[in-house]
């Protein structure tokens, strides 16, 4: 249904205004793995350089490998620099394009294990519940959302004079 303001518009300005209404999502390079390479590469290095670490290689491939561990969504090598981080575009199974949303969780995943090593100076990467909430701010922030807020931490009494207060 189209705004009010429509039965104003010349008949030129109603085409045009049809022809807006009917795209209905924008498809940022979703088939096109050396676009998607090029994205998500300088997506990646434009966080490296907010946060002082060093550039790292990105690298896109077609449908995700499988194995006894399951599918394979992205791998960090640290070594040899430059760091690199690859990324499958596409589901093992069924070769269908990945959810952006997935796409982007496995970049900021795998960029953590980057961060790990040259921001936050660890000698190791580990998955622990600061990881994955350190994962879920960056993506939150990346895809515009406000983070969930962490629980409250528990309230203790303090005591004056043997009273509760």
């Amino acid at each position: 249904m189209p705004f009010p303001y429509y039965g104003r518009l010349t008949a030129r300005q109603k085409r045009i205004y049809r022809a807006s209404d009917a795209i209905v999502a924008v498809e940022l390079a979703a088939q096109d793995r050396r676009a998607v390479q090029a994205v998500a590469a300088s997506l990646a290095n434009a966080v490296c350089a907010a946060l002082g670490a060093p550039r790292l290689r990105v690298r896109v491939l077609a449908a995700r490998p499988t194995g006894s561990y399951g599918e394979l969504h992205g791998l960090y090598e640290p070594e040899p620099p430059p760091a690199r981080i690859t990324l499958w575009m596409r589901t093992a199974a069924k070769k269908q394009v990945v959810a952006f949303r997935s796409f982007l969780r496995t970049l900021v995943h795998e960029l953590l294990h980057h961060l790990d090593y040259e921001v936050y100076r660890f000698e190791e990467t580990f998955h622990t519940e600061g990881f994955f909430r350190r994962e879920s701010s960056l993506a939150h922030q990346l895809l515009g959302e406000k983070p969930a807020e962490p629980p409250p931490a528990p309230r203790r009494r303090a005591r004056t004079g043997g009273r509760a207060v």
